[in-house]
Parts: structure tokens; sequence; C-alpha cells
């Protein structure tokens, strides 16, 4: 049967490796410290299969925050040069005003064009548009059940609010215009929980739902998201409602980097896994964010065997490899061999030190 693949209730020992070190045929590794032994779990990267392919509601859910301007290409960026600044202020482009005790620069719209012209200034890149028509392009082509993804912007206005865009077919996707929102003003804060409930409870009765948020992963919102992940989780832990698949997806230069991971490791105590996170710049695949999505139960290929660093064999899957696979290596191994299909796939269990 399908479920999220849950992580150790004992976090604090539990490791997930970086995706820049695990190899490309894997979803995920995590590692544990037990004693003198390393405990592995891995999971097989593919798409979900058979009937746990049918029945999925898709979901992309864009940042709106002001944090995220310059990242849908409406930031400008360069200098004006100060000969030009001094032309501009005689034209009267650029003026100053008195406000509560303080001189603010006003740059008019005549300084802005000219200065783009002339090539002292230019739009910062849209990153967000070809992401999301990647996103919606593929959930919609290869999972949503309706063949339409929903697409909205979050986090806009005061942070809370939401603006749906549209439900948007693959042939759709490719022209779509993606550049922030336009029916409410980027938001003043990065709220969360009001995207995830937009989906959970428009598509409550989805057998299964997948939601992909895109952000730059500053989330002010973190303590309530946590507390409605946990309410969730139980949810479908105790059968009030199905399979709900979160993934933080983070872009730009300035990710929270520890936001996201803080939400993909939060521990619920159901055992339902809601949260992942992806860094779009390490992405080598749209497939990735079924990582934590398998079936435990779905054999991947007839034999296979796991050896240690030294070459000794570790496990022998004579009836079938699974999907989600677990292991103990001894704990000053520094990595581990599959091989199936012929093939030999290297994966490193050193825990990378953070900086």
């Amino acid at each position: 049967m399908y479920s999220p693949t849950s992580k150790s209730e004992d976090k604090e020992s539990n490791v997930q490796l970086p995706r820049s070190v695990v190899a490309k045929e894997f979803g995920e590794v995590n590692v544990k410290k037990s004693g003198n032994n390393l405990q592995v779990l891995f999971t097989i990267l593919m798409e979900p299969q058979g009937s746990n392919a049918e029945g999925w509601q898709t979901g992309i859910a864009l940042d709106a925050s002001a944090s995220m301007r310059g990242l849908y290409g409406r930031s400008l960026i360069g200098s004006i040069p100060e000969d030009v600044h001094a032309k501009y202020e005689k034209q009267e482009w650029i003026t100053f005003t008195v406000e509560d005790g303080k001189t603010y620069k006003v740059i008019k719209s005549q300084a802005y064009e000219d200065a783009i012209a002339k090539g002292y200034m230019k739009s910062s890149d849209n990153i967000v548009e070809p992401l999301a028509r990647q996103f919606i392009s593929y959930l919609a082509d290869n999972l949503d059940a309706d063949g339409a993804t929903t697409v909205i912007y979050w986090a806009g206005g005061d942070g809370s609010s939401v603006e749906f865009l549209g439900d948007f077919t693959e042939p759709q996707c490719h022209e779509l215009k993606i550049s922030g929102p336009q029916s409410i003003t980027f938001g003043t804060g990065t709220i969360l929980t009001p995207a995830v409930k937009y989906f959970t409870e428009r598509f409550v009765d989805a057998k299964r739902g997948m939601y992909i948020f895109i952000t730059d992963g500053k989330i002010d919102d973190l303590a309530n998201i946590k507390q409605y992940t946990n309410r969730l989780a139980n949810e479908i832990k105790s059968g009030q409602r199905n399979i709900v698949k979160c993934v933080l997806i983070g872009v730009g230069d300035e990710i929270d980097i520890g936001q996201l991971e803080e939400l993909d490791d939060l521990v619920t105590g159901t055992g339902i896994d809601i949260w992942d996170h992806k860094i779009a710049a390490e992405m080598s695949s749209l497939v990735e964010i079924f990582a934590e999505v398998v079936d435990e139960n779905q054999i991947v290929a007839p034999t296979a065997t796991i050896y240690d660093d030294s070459g000794k064999i570790i496990k022998k899957y004579t009836d079938g490899l699974p999907a989600k696979v677990s292991f103990t290596l001894p704990l000053n191994t520094q990595g581990f061999e599959l091989e199936v299909y012929g093939q030999k796939i290297y994966q490193t269990v050193v825990i990378p030190k953070k900086n």
C-alpha cells in the first residue's frame, strides 16, 4: 500500500543526506547512527506506478511575497552613473521630498526608462516562470487525474492572501505568463498555511494530493503550519482523509534553507510525512518530487545485491527489490553499492558537515 515515507521519530540521530551527494537513481537516503551500526534507508526514484498513479489532484503555489519580486523579473538591477544622475536632477526626473523629517529620493518613470534604454539598468531575470511552467506541464501531463494542474499565488497582501490563477493543461502552460500576482499586491509577509488549506480544502475528497510550493523559504507562520500539518497527519492516520504530499521548492540565491529543512524534518508522531523540500538549482529531474512518494510493496527489480565499501555482501534480494530499502552497516562504513540489472550504483553514507 502506498504511504508517504516516514522519517525516524528520533530526528536528532536520523539524517537525510543532501541531494548533492545522493545517487541519481535514489529518491532519498536516510542514515541513522545506532550504537556501533548505521541504519540506512533509501528509496528508488520513480514515478508512482499502477493504481498508485491514479486519483491524484495536483497544484502549484507561487510565493508572491515582496522578497520574491525580483525572481519574477519585477526588479531593476544596475545603477545610474553620477553624471547621469545629476543630469536627471536638472531635468527634474529625479526629485526629493521630505516626509516625517526624512528626505526621500523620487525617481520618475522618465529616468528609469532612459536608464534602461542606455543600458545603465535592466530588469531582473524571471526565473519563476520557466520553472513553474515545467512543474505545471509535468504534473498535468503525468499525474493529475483531470489532466490540469491548479496554479495559485500565495503570500500576497498582508502575507496571507491567495490569488487563483487557473487550472492548466500541459499544452496551455507553455505560453502561460507568470510574472507575479495581478489581483493582489506582493505581500508584506510570507504566510504558508492559507495556501496549503486552499488545496486541502478544495480537493478534500481527492484520493491523493500532490502540491508544490515554489518559494525563497522565508516563512512567517512556521509554528502555525506545523500545527496544521500535525492535524493533517492525524486525519490521514485515522482514515478521515486521504494522502496529501507537499513539496517546498527553494528558488533564488537567498533561500532560507533552515526553514525548509525544519518543515521537511517535522515529526508528527503518526508515521505520516507530509512535507519534503528540494532546491531548484540542485534538481536534475522533476521526478525528484516523488522521492518520498513510494509504494513500500512495489517491486522494482527481480533481484539485487547490496555490498558494503569493502565488497562484502550486506543483503541479497532474490524475490524482488522493493522501492523502499533498509539495512544495517558497521558504523565506520563509508558507503554501499547496489547491484541491480547488471549495474552497480555507489552511494556514500558519510554525513556532510554543515558550514
